[in-house]
């Protein structure tokens, strides 16, 4: 595919289904797509935007060079030289990101002093990440370790199990991923404390109580579970470190759909060991993939 003249050349820079694609290529018809899924990384599994890097010969690294040369807009980053792309895409206005934060990536790369617009995906993983915290709390709020050991061996016995309706828990960030978690947590009964930016107004629905993100040790005592849904930044690394979680109930929950760096490792590893604590359900940690001797495999189940 080549530009077009007074055309708006979209680049697609990162692995996507071609249904989606196409769906970009249909909104307008001043649009011209670039899509050479051939020369982008092979996606490992649907929806993989980073996907497995190809051996391109040099005819083919030269046409990409070419393709990504003409473009306007760029749907995610160039994944062969992302701190390159002012130079090798020269007429480049805006990228479209696939992750709602980018602000790491731009400062790495110093991206962050081109000329070039940047939106991300804030929110768009908002549903399936709600779903992921719910499944959380319900695994311990269920005691699905002890009923998956019972399985296995076999063995039959009675036993109570917890109510999420009626429990309370501290939501810390109240964004487009906040607020879907809100609004499911709200849906089971469970009554939500959000914590925002200091002097800040926030009208969420499922919220009943608001704090700030600098008062929450006021409230980690009271709540059964912990979520975490806000950005990384200078203030929020390591906001949940060992003072936090020691002022947490024991048999209280940690979800974080944040970053890794929110949470103080070493200070949440601790606490499951000695059992101070109920859980954690993780979808993000401090090193990706989470390596083989990580502390955390010793509580997979």
């Amino acid at each position: 595919m080549t530009a077009r003249t007074n055309a708006l050349n979209v680049l697609i820079a990162s692995p996507l289904e071609a249904e989606h694609a196409n769906r970009i290529a249909a909104a307008d018809a001043r649009v011209n797509l670039l899509y050479e899924p051939d020369l982008l990384p092979v996606p490992r599994y649907p929806s993989d935007h980073v996907g497995t890097a190809r051996d391109l010969d040099p005819g083919r690294l030269a046409r990409w060079a070419s393709v990504r040369r003409v473009a306007d807009v760029s749907f995610d980053f160039d994944w062969q030289a992302p701190a390159q792309i002012p130079a090798n895409s020269p007429r480049l206005r805006w990228i479209q990101g696939t992750s709602a934060g980018i602000g790491g990536l731009l400062d790495r790369t110093g991206l962050i002093k081109a000329p070039i617009v940047f939106t991300t995906a804030s929110g768009a993983h908002g549903v399936p990440l709600a779903e992921f915290a719910l499944l959380g709390l319900l695994h311990f709020a269920k005691n699905m370790p002890l009923l998956a050991r019972w399985q296995a061996e076999r063995h039959w016995e009675r036993h109570a199990m917890s109510l999420l309706r009626g429990s309370r828990a501290l939501l810390i960030g109240l964004g487009g991923v906040g607020r879907e978690v809100a609004r499911a947590l709200d849906a089971v009964g469970v009554r939500v404390c959000g914590a925002g930016l200091p002097g800040r107004h926030y009208d969420v629905p499922g919220v009943t109580q608001y704090v700030a993100d600098t008062q929450i040790r006021e409230v980690l005592g009271d709540v059964d579970a912990v979520i975490l849904a806000c950005p990384l930044t200078d203030r929020t690394r390591h906001l949940i470190g060992r003072a936090e979680i020691a002022l947490l109930r024991p048999g209280a929950v940690l979800v974080n759909l944040s970053r890794g760096q929110v949470v103080d490792e070493a200070a949440l590893t601790d606490a499951l060991a000695e059992g101070r604590i109920g859980g954690a359900c993780l979808d993000v940690f401090e090193v990706e993939p989470l390596p083989a001797d990580s502390r955390y495999g010793r509580w997979r189940t």
